[in-house]
């Protein structure tokens, strides 16, 4: 199904992410070992649908830029997007929906890395018959998503799927049979 002249979008919400690993997993700030590896998610889209992956990661920036994190974005594969707006300015959703509502111009495939459902109706517009999914944390994904997986929403967990962390995170999940292991339960 790879077409050589289409590309994987990878957009990053990192500030959805972040706050559901420290919010609701870790229960903390994420120490720089427990956040994701971000190349592995590029490299994940590019193997998943076996064509190029172009990653942007949206950043509030707000006045100060995190220029460590910036080279290393850059080191990896991604285009930083550093954003600012008026206080309570949610500029990283905003700068999201304009890019997906810009996507559906173009034939190139979507995956979207966020839980956040303001992105839902732009999601449900891009199921046209291109490859479109969504990555986050299955247990804290928005409900809206769900109902897109029939039109041909794929989603992708960020630990389990694509693999993005360099340990377990402390998540409770329900278990498909199939991928039990009681090992990891007889510590």
């Amino acid at each position: 199904m790879a077409d050589g002249n289409r590309t994987t979008y990878v957009l990053v919400d990192g500030e959805n992410i972040d706050a559901t690993l420290g919010g609701n997993i870790l229960g903390r700030r994420p120490r720089a070992d427990e956040r994701p590896r971000w190349d592995r998610v590029l490299q994940f889209a590019e193997e998943r649908w076996k064509q190029p992956a172009q990653g942007l990661f949206f950043l509030a920036a707000n006045n100060e830029l995190p220029m460590a994190f910036v080279q290393a974005l850059i080191a990896i594969g991604y285009r930083p997007v550093p954003l600012s707006g008026a206080p309570g300015e949610k500029v990283v959703d905003i700068a999201i929906q304009r890019t997906l509502e810009a996507l559906q111009d173009r034939d190139d495939d979507v995956i979207l890395v966020s839980n956040d459902g303001d992105f839902v109706d732009e999601i449900d517009e891009l199921l046209d018959g291109r490859r479109v999914g969504v990555a986050g944390f299955v247990e804290f994904r928005n409900s809206g998503f769900q109902q897109l997986v029939g039109a041909g929403l794929q989603t992708f967990d960020l630990e389990y799927d694509v693999q993005a962390f360099n340990e377990p995170l402390p998540r409770i999940r329900i278990i498909p049979i199939n991928e039990f292991d009681p090992a990891q339960f007889l510590l």
